[in-house]
C-alpha cells in the first residue's frame, strides 16, 4: 500500500483530492477521495491501461462515465455504478452537484493476469466497454479491497490477492470450472511445500502468486485447492499460523503483549488481541493466566 500525495492540479471546482493505491497479483488499485464544489467535468487518467472504474460512494449528487466531455451518458444512473474501458479509451467524469465521490480504479496488467489464472481471456470481453452497469459481487469484492488497503497486517497481502483475482473471474466471465481436478485438494507434497514456505516466512507478507507457482498451479485452481485440502483460504491459514505463534510465546515466554504482537506481525497489541479473540474466543491476557494457573 502506498498514500499518494495531493494532486496540486485540481479540476475545476475540486477542492480536496486523497489517494491510496496498492498493486496485487496482476492488478493496481487506485482508492481516490473527491471533495466537491459545483459542476466537475475531468479526464479519467490511466487511459493506456484496461480498468474498471467503480463508485463506492457519491454524496449530494450523481456522477456518470462520459466518453466525451459534453455527451451525457445514455444509460439511467443506477446504485452502485460502474463502468470498464479498454486501453486506449479515453474517458471522462462529470457531475452537476455531487459533494464528495469515493472510487476505486482498478488497472488489469492483462497479460500476467492471464499467467496468473492460466486462462486466456476472451478478446471480445477485454476489448469491449462498458459505459454503466451495476455488478453486486463485483462491487463488494472492490469494496473490501478497498477497505484493506491501509492495513499493514502481514495476512492482507493474501486476502488482497485473493480479492483480486475474484474480481478478474467475475469481471471478464471466465468459464466455470467443472473439471473434477478443480475441486479436489492439493497433492500431499503440494500442500507440504507450501505449509512449509508459508510457516518459513512467518510472520511476513506472502504473495499468493508464489504459492501458487510453488504448487505449479494458477493463482485461482491453487486457491480453490488449498481451501479444499484445508478448509481455510490462503490468508486466513497464515493468519492462524501466526495465532498458533503467538499462543506458543504467550506459554512459553513471558513477553509483552506488544511484544508478542511485533514478534508475530500485528501493528500492535490493541489489534493482536482482537484477532486473537476473533480466532480463539477469548483475550491473550486471559488465555495465558489460564493455561498458565
Amino acid at each position: 500500500m502506498i498514500a499518494m500525495q495531493q494532486n496540486p492540479h485540481l479540476p475545476e471546482n475540486v477542492v480536496r483530492v486523497s489517494a491510496l493505491q496498492g498493486g496485487y497479483s496482476g492488478v493496481r488499485i487506485d482508492v481516490t477521495s473527491f471533495h466537491c464544489v459545483g459542476q466537475v467535468s475531468h479526464k479519467f487518467s490511466h487511459t493506456e491501461e484496461t480498468r474498471l472504474s467503480v463508485v463506492l460512494e457519491e454524496i449530494g449528487g450523481q456522477c456518470e462515465p462520459r466518453l466525451r466531455p459534453n455527451r451525457p451518458n445514455p444509460i439511467d444512473h443506477m446504485p452502485r455504478h460502474m463502468h470498464f474501458a479498454p486501453a486506449g479509451l479515453e474517458m471522462w467524469g462529470h457531475t452537476d452537484d455531487v459533494r464528495f465521490v469515493r472510487d476505486a480504479t482498478l488497472s488489469f496488467d492483462i497479460t500476467k493476469l492471464s499467467d496468473n489464472m492460466a486462462t486466456v481471456f476472451s478478446e471480445d470481453v477485454v476489448s469491449a466497454p462498458r459505459l454503466r452497469f451495476a455488478d453486486e459481487r463485483v462491487w463488494t469484492l472492490v469494496r473490501l479491497l478497498s477497505d484493506a488497503l491501509s492495513d499493514t497486517d502481514p495476512s492482507t497481502q493474501l486476502y488482497c490477492d485473493g480479492l483480486t483475482t475474484a474480481i478478474a473471474a467475475r469481471l471478464f466471465a471466465l468459464p466455470p470450472h467443472s473439471r473434477a481436478e478443480d475441486v479436489t485438494g492439493l497433492a500431499p507434497w503440494r500442500l507440504r511445500r507450501v505449509i512449509d514456505y508459508l510457516d518459513s516466512r512467518l510472520p511476513d507478507r506472502v504473495e499468493l502468486g508464489d504459492l501458487a507457482e510453488l504448487a505449479g498451479l494458477s493463482s485461482s485452481h491453487f486457491s480453490r485447492a488449498f481451501k479444499a485440502s484445508t478448509g481455510m483460504a490462503p490468508y486466513q491459514w497464515q493468519l492462524h499460523a501466526r495465532i498458533r505463534q503467538a499462543q506458543a510465546q504467550l506459554l512459553d515466554t513471558d513477553a509483552s503483549l506488544d511484544e508478542i504482537a511485533e514478534a508475530t506481525g500485528f501493528a500492535d497489541a490493541v489489534h493482536f488481541g482482537r484477532t486473537f479473540r476473533k480466532l480463539i474466543g477469548a483475550a491473550p491476557a486471559a488465555w495465558r493466566r489460564e493455561l498458565k494457573s
